[in-house]
């Protein structure tokens, strides 16, 4: 595990077993005068589930939006699949299979179950995939084949936070960022969610997971990053850091 003291332009180290799909190199944001990202770096391996704990107001969610285009860095880069995504439209980074679920699900809550999947595979042009990809969500999703016809802003939380990730699905996704998904659900359907990450890393989607429940994310991942008020202070195995004192006594409970 490896202790970072001071940002650096380099690419994380600890995480290259796996080629990287997605590298995140000494990013800087800001909101303001708010130094809120820096010199974050991280890397997401093929098929690899990665996660990125903290507490609230460290940078956790701000990291997704800026790897995904929807907020601007002032410097670094973001390379997904060895291409600079930095300067591209969040359309455009979708489009290339890196897709967020973003915290608080928001769904189409005025639409059908049914007409949010459909959004979901709105830059996908063959018809026979769309099916067949909607036919396998459903699958995972049993509830929502139930549901496939409701409004969805009348399903549960849970049911909600699923079709979020349903939809995302549709995206064709290589690589899905998932922000908070068990926030504000009972513990049985946080089981499930987690046990859904585990079936969607299957299905070859590699995973970066934000995540307020910091025992149950690093239990499932492969690799964590610990991020502190901008800056990634611990990396390692996830089963390292379930045993690492700092993460225990400041996460763990």
């Amino acid at each position: 595990m490896a202790e970072a003291s001071a940002p650096t332009p380099a690419p994380s180290k600890g995480n290259e077993s796996s080629a990287a799909l997605l590298s995140v190199r000494n990013l800087h944001v800001y909101y303001g005068k708010i130094h809120a990202l820096q010199g974050v770096s991280l890397a997401v391996g093929q098929n690899q589930i990665v996660t990125l704990i903290g507490a609230n107001g460290a940078g956790k969610t701000t990291t997704l939006r800026a790897i995904s285009g929807i907020l601007a860095s002032t410097d670094g880069d973001v390379v997904y699949n060895g291409e600079s995504i930095t300067e591209l439209s969040p359309f455009a980074i979708v489009g290339k299979g890196l897709v967020q679920v973003p915290e608080g699900r928001r769904i189409f809550s005025r639409m059908t179950v049914a007409e949010n999947l459909r959004i979901g595979a709105f830059l996908q042009k063959d018809r026979q995939w769309i099916a067949d990809t909607e036919a396998r969500v459903l699958d995972m999703f049993p509830v929502l084949k139930e549901r496939f016809r409701q409004v969805a802003g009348t399903l549960s939380g849970g049911e909600q936070q699923m079709l979020a990730m349903a939809r995302a699905l549709m995206s064709r996704p290589k690589v899905l960022l998932l922000d908070e998904p068990s926030m504000g659900l009972a513990p049985l359907l946080v089981q499930r969610i987690f046990e859904t990450v585990g079936e969607i890393r299957k299905q070859g989607v590699a995973v970066l997971l934000v995540e307020q429940n910091a025992f149950m994310a690093l239990q499932i991942a492969d690799y964590g990053y610990v991020l502190e008020t901008g800056a990634i202070t611990l990396e390692g195995p996830a089963s390292h850091l379930l045993e690492n004192p700092q993460v225990k006594e400041a996460y763990l409970g």
